[in-house]
């Protein structure tokens, strides 16, 4: 029951609607203030979300509604998290599952003798007699049996272990795809062998990276370290985990400059950074780009050299080339609608040492000066192999205001939402409808419907006919042994190297969810002393490809 000392029991003692209840102390590992929460989807009505602690991303209950008392109340100052431990094995981690119980306010600790409890013989204030463990006398207060509540709302631990071995993958999907993959996206059928590229834009032209030497994307900084007397498209350096990130502005470097603007004002605008991995062991570049927009695979021989006459001029020295792609997913390939310029990697890393050596020389400069202590150089993120060192790779995506992710091996490319999708008669409520991809017809699952989240508001721009300007939907292609699928997402964050001690288990909140949704990757949000953190709830991508499995989900209902 409590905590026991002396013969007497210790209770945490909260206050939820009209009810007092009591919590038993060696179950409470801490009580916090509303954090951030993340929504996972396919889960009870009565959660939150998940918030982040201590590395973990925790399931937060509403206690309210998950004791059939109206739930969802605005939250106050006195609205508080108690993270307490549960005994099942949640999530596939042993020792038990931190859970998090939203509560309108903290009562505070009271300790009673054991004979000052009674117990439950009846309905105590409209509550099921089976979620409590006695009365207290002294509060008075309802001591809540707190396994017994967090098992009804995320489901029966043994048909969580049933769907687990269910699966063919626990964890990332199926194994790496080739480059050029397998089925109508990778070119089995025509012998080709696709480029992946990473496509971004920049002041409305689009640029493209090859995906293998990404290591990911992130938010543009508020601020950005400035080399004094350094060429203009050399923007400085960022810090990325406790490293420095050399930084390349590619508007100044192509002439892409607004009238009178700076590269380096408004960067939290929405701005991102393409992180360029290395491969010899240098340290990785920043390119600042307005949007990423998608991933590509295309035909090599679509890919042309430079023309003569403009590879003599400067500018034109950081391309490798220019890809003639099509116009999306509904096009042919090689129709050559969108010209796209491929960025040499090599070339950036040249600039980025141009940052480190400009640097070094204003740093020695001030030493010598008795200024300052002058700028660390950068150290090398990746590992020797230019892997990134100990990490998985994800395409990260957007979907109702949380961000998901899938293995690259997985994905064979990102594509913008078409204007049209044919509709499927007989299909399952999640399926889109189809599109025709390179003479190949592709099923299109719609991540919302699936996933019982909302539907996207007709003023987002998602449904490709909003309004101009707004962000426009993808379609996140993914393929193993020929299968292939679409899935309808908000909109694509780019490319995640997440090390591997920051993913774990995604707490099991029901069936459906575990099946679908198996790993969370918690990371630190880059530059923010509070503390918070972000959470990318990890795929399933076998699952996703497995219609049938799909069409029989278990969901709980809302």
């Amino acid at each position: 029951m409590g905590g026991e000392t002396d013969g007497v029991l210790d209770f945490v003692t909260v206050t939820v609607a009209d009810l007092r209840l009591a919590l038993p102390l060696p179950a409470v590992r801490a009580v916090i203030r509303l954090p951030e929460l993340v929504r996972i989807p396919l889960g009870p009505p009565s959660l939150d979300g998940l918030a982040h602690w201590h590395g973990d991303a925790v399931p937060v209950l509403d206690l309210a509604g998950a004791l059939g008392r109206p739930g969802g109340a605005a939250p106050t100052r006195e609205t508080r998290v108690v993270l307490v431990g549960h005994r099942s094995q949640m999530g596939g981690q042993t020792g038990g599952q931190t859970v998090g119980l939203r509560v309108d306010a903290m009562a505070g600790i009271l300790r009673s003798n054991p004979d000052r409890i009674d117990p439950v013989t009846q309905e105590e204030g409209g509550l099921d007699p089976a979620m409590l463990d006695g009365l207290l006398r002294d509060g008075p207060a309802t001591i809540l049996k707190l396994d017994a509540l967090i098992d009804r709302q995320f489901g029966d631990p043994a048909e969580m272990a049933r769907t687990d071995r269910g699966s063919a993958s626990a964890a990332a999907g199926f194994g790496p795809v080739p480059a050029g993959g397998t089925g109508a996206v990778g070119g089995s059928k025509a012998g080709i062998d696709r480029q992946a590229l990473l496509v971004f834009e920049v002041a409305g032209q689009e640029f493209a990276l090859p995906v293998d030497r990404v290591r990911e994307v992130l938010p543009a900084p508020r601020e950005v370290t400035r080399m004094a007397r350094s060429k203009a498209h050399l923007l400085g350096v960022m810090a990325v985990r406790d490293r420095l990130l050399p930084l390349v502005g590619l508007r100044a470097l192509f002439g892409l400059e607004e009238a009178g603007g700076h590269e380096s004002s408004g960067l939290a605008a929405g701005r991102r950074v393409v992180v360029v991995r290395s491969g010899g062991g240098q340290a990785p570049v920043g390119v600042l780009v307005d949007e990423v927009r998608e991933i590509l695979r295309i035909d090599p021989a679509l890919i042309d050299p430079v023309p003569p006459l403009l590879a003599r001029e400067p500018e034109f020295e950081d391309l490798d080339g220019i890809a003639r792609a099509d116009g999306g997913a509904d096009g042919a390939a090689g129709g050559g609608r969108r010209l796209v310029s491929v960025l040499s990697a090599e070339r950036l890393f040249r600039h980025g040492a141009a940052i480190g050596a400009e640097g070094g020389a204003e740093a020695g400069a001030a030493e010598v000066g008795g200024q300052g202590d002058g700028m660390e150089p950068a150290r090398p993120a990746d590992g020797p192999d230019g892997t990134g060192g100990a990490g998985e790779c994800f395409v990260v995506f957007r979907l109702a205001g949380a961000e998901y992710g899938l293995p690259v091996s997985a994905v064979r490319e990102v594509l913008r939402r078409p204007d049209s999708i044919t509709p499927l008669p007989n299909a399952p409520d999640f399926v889109a409808g189809v599109l025709t991809l390179r003479g190949e017809v592709l099923p299109l699952i719609d991540q919302r419907r699936l996933l019982k989240l909302p539907a996207a508001d007709s003023r987002s721009g998602l449904s490709g006919t909003g309004p101009a300007g707004l962000e426009r939907g993808r379609v996140v292609v993914v393929g193993r042994d020929g299968l292939l699928v679409g899935l309808l997402v908000d909109g694509l964050s780019g490319l995640l190297t997440v090390p591997v001690e920051r993913i774990g288990p995604a707490p099991a909140v029901s069936a459906a969810q575990r099946r679908l949704i198996r790993r969370v990757a918690s990371l630190d949000v880059a530059g923010d002393v509070a503390g918070a953190a972000r959470l990318i709830l990890l795929m399933d991508a076998d699952s996703l490809l497995d219609m049938d499995r799909l069409a029989d989900l278990p969901v709980t209902p809302r």
